[in-house]
């Protein structure tokens, strides 16, 4: 199969019109910055390339309500720089300045970086911890799914032949959640991660934990929740004990899942200085928070 034609998309109902002339041999681009790579490298192949990049429709954050929404073709840059409440929603910022070079985030959109489907995209985990809900379009409907949900489908099933991711919404967080973000790679820039975490925390009056949210990324086949983690730490106060707990759990469910596999024993020890930076971040936010108030 070789490429044939390759269109610039000026709005959704043509680049939706195009998936649907060419379904099957179509494939979309946004940044280009994984895709033209596959292509060079002759691990992908496609008879036509559909060129979003460009619709201004897919380009935007925007509060509605209670939600924040990202459009698709929103980049790294534009987020980093956006004026989203920076303080507890930094796990999100931190981890979207983190990707790759200025070049890539100027480029690399926060839709490329969900659908192209890494384990170790950098803005998922973030995203989940904050239970974000895609909208996806096809000519024929409009659907939402949760990203969690979108992420535990088969890569060929997540995004149908006609369908085009629209855009990402998550709640706002209220005073007392933090979103926090860190990550493991071989150097600090230009890198792809070995392991990241990303951890929402909410905390009640006495200082215990409300409610948790803990994502995880190149610890399993796509990024993904920390469940059980989450339900040890449930109503709790943060202590060192309460973290050498979670992390032995953690490392009991890295076990199951990751069995047989030559990094477990690395990623083991890496994951629990990323689980104590996390919660660290999140903990200096609230004791923040108290000497301002």
């Amino acid at each position: 199969m070789e490429l044939k034609e390759v269109y610039k998309a000026k709005s959704i109902d043509e680049a939706l019109f195009l998936l649907e002339k060419y379904k099957g041999e179509g494939k979309l681009i946004a940044g280009g910055t994984d895709t033209i790579i596959d292509m060079r490298n002759e691990e992908i192949f496609f008879n036509v390339l559909i060129d979003i990049s460009s619709i201004e429709e897919l380009s935007y954050i925007q509060e509605k309500e209670d939600f924040i929404e990202i459009g698709s073709m929103t980049t790294f840059t534009q987020i980093v720089e956006s004026e989203i409440p920076a303080r507890n929603l930094n796990g999100f910022k931190k981890a979207c300045r983190l990707i790759g070079s200025p070049q890539i985030r100027n480029r690399g959109t926060i839709g490329g970086n969900i659908a192209n489907g890494s384990a170790a995209a950098d803005s998922v985990p973030p995203l989940l911890a904050l239970d974000s809900i895609l909208t996806i379009l096809s000519s024929k409907e409009k659907r939402e799914i949760r990203l969690e949900d979108f992420l535990m489908q088969p890569n060929s099933e997540r995004l149908k032949e006609d369908e085009l991711l629209h855009s990402i919404k998550f709640r706002k967080l209220s005073d007392n959640q933090v979103l926090t973000f860190a990550k493991l790679c071989l150097r600090k820039a230009l890198a792809i991660s070995r392991i990241s975490m990303s951890i929402l925390l909410e905390l009640n009056d006495n200082r215990e934990v409300k409610d948790i949210k803990i994502a995880s990324g190149s610890l399993g086949k796509y990024p993904m929740r920390e469940r059980e983690v989450e339900s040890f730490l449930r109503g709790r106060n943060i202590d060192e004990e309460a973290v050498d707990e979670a992390y032995n759990i953690l490392k009991k469910v890295l076990r199951d899942r990751l069995m047989g596999r030559p990094t477990l024993e690395y990623k083991e020890m890496a994951v629990k200085g990323l689980l104590i930076e996390a919660i660290n971040d999140g903990l200096d936010y609230f004791q923040y928070q108290e000497v301002i108030a």
